[in-house]
Order: C-alpha cells, then sequence, then structure tokens
C-alpha cells in the first residue's frame, strides 16, 4: 500500500525526483534485457552501431568518388572505382540494416516478453496472502505491468539503441561537417538544441498526462466491459443500462481525448516553430555551400557530402530528440512493472519457520481484532474461540458479521492487527505458509469456475493427485455430481467454458457450461480432493442448490465432517444444529457458544434467528 500511495504523487513530484525515477526504470528494464538474452544485446548493439556508421560512411565515398572524378590528377583518377566499391559496399549495407534491425529486435522481444512475464507472475506469487489482491491502488499497478511488462523493457532497449544509433551517425556527420566547414556544423549543432529542450519539456508533460489521466481511461476500460462481459449483461438488459453506460464512457472518453488533445496542441506550437526555424538554417548551409564551391573554395565533393551530413545531422538529432521522447514515455509504463515485482512480501514472513504438523490439540483465537485498512472499520473486535480437534464447529451471524474475514485470518490470508491465532499452541505467522495449508481443506461461497475440463477443475482442488482419475471420480461422488459429469460429451475431459472456442469449433461437443447448482457441486468436490486434512472449512457449501440438493449435500457434509476437525460457516440454521458447537458472531465478537439445545434454551441471537427461520419454514410447508 505504501508504495502505491508513494507513487501516486506522480507529476507533482519535483523534477529531480521524475529524472531519478527515470534512471532507475530505464537501468532496470536494460538490466531485464541483459539477462533475458546477453548474445542477443550484444548483436543488436552491433547492428545499431553499423547501421549510424553506414550513413556517414555512403555520404564520405560519396565525397571521394566525386573528388576522384574531377580530380587532374590521373593517379587520383585511378582510385575512384575502388571508392565506388566501397560505396556499393555501404549502399549494399545501408539497405540491408534496417531489416536485419527488426529481425533481431523481434528476436529479442520475444526472448525478453518470456522473461519478464516469467519474472512478473514469479514476483505476484510471492504475494501469499490476499491484501495486495484486494488493494485497488496496487491492482491498477498489477494490470498496468501486465501490459507493459513485455512491451515497456523492449521500447526502453530499443529506444536506447535508437539513441546510440542516432549519436553515432550524428558524431560522424559532425565530424564530416568540421572537415568541411567547423563554423558551419556549430551552426548546424545549435539549430538542434531547441528542438531538444522542446521536446524534453513536451515529454515532461505528456508523461504528467499519462498519469493523470489513467484514472479515466480505467473508468471507460471498465463501463466499455459492462457493456460486452456475459456476466453483466443480464441486468444491464433488464435494467436498461445499455445507454447509461454507453453514456458514461463516451464522457471519461471525451475527457481523456480533451487532454491528449491540450498536449498536442502545445507540443504542435512549440516543435513546429522550431522545425520551420532549422528548415531555414539547413537552407541557408546550403546555399552557403553552392557559393562556397561557386568561388571555388570547396570541392563539388566537398558540396556532395555537405549536403547529406546537413540533412544527416538534422535527421540524427531529430531522431535523438524522438527516441528520448519514446525512451520516457516507455519508461514511465515500466514504472508499473517496477513497483509491482518490488513490492514487499504482504504478510510476515519468519526467520525460522515451524512445521505445523497434524492437529492434535486445536486452533485458538485469541483477543483476534482486524480490520482491512488503517483508517478502515474494525471487522474483529477481540474474537476469542476455540475449535478443538475432531470437532465439528459451526460460525452463523447476520452478513457483514466478520465469518469471512475469520475465515481468511485462519487460512492466514490475512493476518491480525492485534491478538493471535495459534495451531496446537503455535502462532500461525511462525509457521511454515504452504505446510500449513496443506492441512486446510476449503469450500468456499464464491468459488471459482475454472476454464478448464471437469477433471481439472476437481483435480486443482490438490495438485499431487492431479493424473489420479479414481480419486477425481470419488470426490465428484462425494459431491453428487459424478452422474452429470459422465453425461457430458467428453465426460470428466469436457471443457466446461465456451471461452477458448471459436470459428467452426464453436459446438456444445467441444465446450458446455454448467448451471450455477452443478458448479457449486463441482467446486464442493474440488474442495474434498485433500482428503484427511486436519481442517475442512465449509463457507456456505448449499448456497446455491434447491432443497432437495441441499439436503443431500448437507448428508454428506455430515457424513465427511466425522474425518476432520471443521468450521461450518452457514445462514441456514438447519444446516448448523447438528454441529457439536455453533458458534455466533455479531460485531464483531464471540457473543454465543454452545450446542443447539443450549443456544435455543438461553434464547439469545441464535434462538431469534433460529425461531425466524423455523417459522419461515413451517409456512412454506418444509423442514428447518
Amino acid at each position: 500500500m505504501a508504495i502505491a500511495q508513494a507513487d501516486e504523487s506522480g507529476g507533482r513530484r519535483s523534477f529531480k525526483a521524475n529524472v531519478v525515477d527515470f534512471g532507475r526504470n530505464t537501468l532496470n528494464a536494460g538490466s531485464l534485457t541483459w539477462k533475458a538474452s546477453p548474445t542477443q544485446c550484444l548483436i543488436n548493439l552491433g547492428v545499431t552501431i553499423v547501421a549510424g556508421v553506414a550513413p556517414v560512411l555512403t555520404a564520405w565515398l560519396t565525397k571521394l568518388v566525386i573528388d576522384a572524378l574531377t580530380s587532374q590528377d590521373p593517379g587520383v583518377n585511378d582510385r575512384a572505382l575502388w571508392f565506388a566499391f566501397g560505396l556499393l559496399a555501404a549502399g549494399l549495407v545501408t539497405a540491408g540494416t534496417p531489416y536485419c534491425t527488426t529481425y533481431c529486435q523481434a528476436k529479442l522481444r520475444r526472448s525478453l516478453t518470456l522473461y519478464t512475464q516469467d519474472h512478473l507472475f514469479r514476483s505476484v506469487n510471492r504475494f501469499q496472502g490476499m491484501a495486495r489482491f484486494e488493494d485497488p491502488q496496487f491492482l491498477d499497478h498489477l494490470r498496468l505491468a501486465e501490459q507493459s511488462g513485455s512491451n515497456a523493457p523492449s521500447q526502453v532497449v530499443n529506444s536506447s539503441f535508437r539513441i546510440v544509433q542516432s549519436c553515432v551517425s550524428a558524431v560522424g556527420f559532425i565530424a564530416a561537417l568540421i572537415a568541411v566547414s567547423p563554423l558551419v556544423s556549430l551552426f548546424a549543432i545549435i539549430a538542434a538544441v531547441p528542438s531538444l529542450f522542446a521536446q524534453l519539456s513536451s515529454s515532461r508533460r505528456r508523461i504528467d498526462y499519462l498519469w493523470n489521466s489513467s484514472s479515466g481511461l480505467r473508468k471507460q476500460i471498465f463501463y466499455r466491459s459492462l457493456l460486452t462481459e456475459d456476466r453483466a449483461v443480464k441486468e444491464v438488459r433488464l435494467y436498461g443500462l445499455g445507454s447509461f453506460l454507453h453514456h458514461r464512457m463516451l464522457t471519461e472518453l471525451k475527457q481523456v481525448n480533451a487532454g491528449e488533445e491540450a498536449v498536442d496542441k502545445r507540443v504542435f506550437r512549440i516543435q513546429t516553430p522550431l522545425a520551420l526555424i532549422a528548415a531555414v538554417i539547413s537552407g541557408l548551409t546550403l546555399l552557403w555551400g553552392v557559393v562556397m564551391v561557386g568561388g571555388n573554395r570547396l570541392s563539388v565533393g566537398d558540396l556532395a557530402v555537405f549536403i547529406p551530413a546537413v540533412g544527416g545531422l538534422q535527421a540524427a538529432m531529430g531522431g535523438i530528440i524522438g527516441s528520448i521522447a519514446e525512451l520516457v514515455t516507455a519508461s514511465l509504463a515500466f514504472k508499473h512493472y517496477r513497483i509491482v515485482i518490488e513490492a514487499a512480501p504482504d504478510l510476515v514472513k519468519p526467520k525460522d519457520p515451524l512445521a505445523a504438523g497434524p492437529l492434535r490439540e486445536g486452533i485458538e483465537f485469541r483477543d483476534v481484532w482486524f480490520r482491512y485498512h488503517d483508517d478502515g472499520p474494525w471487522i474483529l473486535r477481540g474474537v476469542n474461540l476455540s475449535i478443538r480437534r475432531g470437532e465439528a464447529m459451526a460460525l452463523v451471524g447476520l452478513n457483514g458479521a466478520g465469518k469471512s474475514t475469520l475465515v481468511k485470518l485462519l487460512c492466514r490470508l490475512y493476518d491480525p492487527v492485534k491478538g493471535s491465532i495459534s495451531w496446537d499452541g503455535k502462532d500461525l505467522r511462525t509457521l511454515q505458509i504452504d505446510e500449513l495449508r496443506t492441512r486446510i481443506g476449503a469450500i468456499f461461497q464464491d468459488y471459482m469456475a475454472y476454464d478448464l475440463t471437469a477433471h481439472e477443475n476437481i483435480a486443482v482442488g490438490d495438485l499431487s493427485r492431479l493424473g489420479d482419475d479414481q480419486a477425481v471420480i470419488e470426490a465428484a461422488r462425494l459431491a453428487d455430481i459424478d452422474k452429470t459429469i459422465k453425461a457430458l460429451p467428453h465426460g470428466y475431459q469436457t471443457l466446461l467454458s465456451r471461452t477458448f472456442m471459436a470459428g467452426e469449433e464453436n459446438d456444445p461437443k467441444h465446450g458446455v457450461l454448467l448451471s450455477g447448482g452443478q458448479w457449486q457441486r463441482v467446486a464442493f468436490a474440488r474442495g474434498l480432493m485433500r482428503g484427511a486434512v486436519d481442517l475442512l472449512i465449509l463457507d456456505e457449501p448449499t448456497a446455491g442448490l434447491d432443497a432437495d440438493a441441499e439436503a443431500e449435500v448437507h448428508a454428506r457434509v455430515r457424513e465427511y465432517r466425522t474425518r476432520a476437525t471443521s468450521l461450518l460457516i452457514s445462514h441456514r440454521m438447519g444446516a448448523v444444529r447438528k454441529s457439536d458447537r455453533i458458534a455466533v458472531l455479531s460485531d464483531g465478537v464471540i457473543r454465543e457458544l454452545g450446542t443447539h439445545d443450549q443456544l435455543m434454551a438461553s434464547r439469545g441471537e441464535y434462538a431469534r434467528l433460529f425461531s425466524i427461520q423455523a417459522s419461515d419454514y413451517a409456512k412454506s410447508g418444509t423442514s428447518a
């Protein structure tokens, strides 16, 4: 969070800070490129230098050919042919270099894309909790890092190579001009200086614009996605939101366009007069050269090198200026990538982590306080709760009471702000987190529907058994989804998605969509894949099922819960009544704790909620 906030200042920081940041981004991008493919970097650098030298060599050989042909000395005339062969070779190099450059840059870009994507998502996998992924600012950086991670480093490197190429050409042309006339070369250089500073100033303004407009661009993308995403289309059509979202999208886009137009106008007003001045200076130097040749103070060969040298110097300086602008823009984009890969871990890692080990005594919450932001409301306000080994515990409470938050803490997706959670007396923060999580199985209310086959959708619950068909089938049977999957076009190998289908392959035989209830059963089977876990968490496991399916699943859940310590979270009071103990979470604390009969006898919150649901079931003719 701190990193994202620090960078949000963007264009408001001092010029020196921006220069330092630009330098860091550029060096980091260059370092990544070198690590991705040192050989390709050296090849690109070599091709770049050759591309910079070739036009200078061509101009100078042209001068030598003309001087040799117009010389009164027969010995010099004889060298014209050799100069012509050199000019031919330089022409071949000049003709082939652009294609060689394009090929080499594309090859480097592919190597760099592979390396940067691997590096980025290795960094993302370092975050073992959820805090980063529920931070809107960090998610913005992550999305932009995904977009820029492949392109920005190669743009930084390519721009740097173009600057090198232009500098090589500029130095060569300056040397040629100095050989003809030091004074004229000075004027040619001076003519390019104002454009350089103007371009840098324009680049700074464009950077400020890009940063300040990023929010508007993200909003525009958000509204556009709502108009096309299948998840939103039902409500968009039902509530007639199409025109509303369309208007919002266009409003954001118009504001972004207005900001870009303002920057472009300023660049146009500054650059056009300077370009005209540079053209006038070039024209005057050309006239000067013609006059000098007419007065026999310069040779025709001098004029032959003078003309391309003036034009080449202007082009080289323009290339340097343009490449610097591209480099600055690419550096800004790469900044998001750097923020992600340099972000600190979201969970504190112990120096000498302990093994969790099989659960032998139980889990205990001791005065646990938690809130998602430093200035946010407290979700948990001193929770004290023990879950004994082998116990079937249930947790109930109204929406927003903090039940899901408690589960996130138990899975160590977050750490408590105050207090502790212990596993057999050992604080979760001192344990090996990966080993701890292998001992926990969970079925979440907001389950995932992966664009994978039915087999894979279940097997990802335990990747160590990805190829174990029998284990997958057994989990599906426990979740009562086995018959449904076998009836699919390709059984367990049926793709549960239409995302990857296109053209003639867009056929139900190649991919199918399940109903919400069927997906929930698949998710239930996924949660059962880990087998004999020490702790099983069931977060509203039947929220999307009909009454018959819910009763069947709960019967299977009760059977399965006898094998492990379990925590069941449900709004259905009938689903929790047979738990060993029931905890009632309210206002961030455990208000009631006991068996169903004990809580009903105490006539507290649990009894009130159970009575309300029982009354509703009685009116509908069903059982709680």
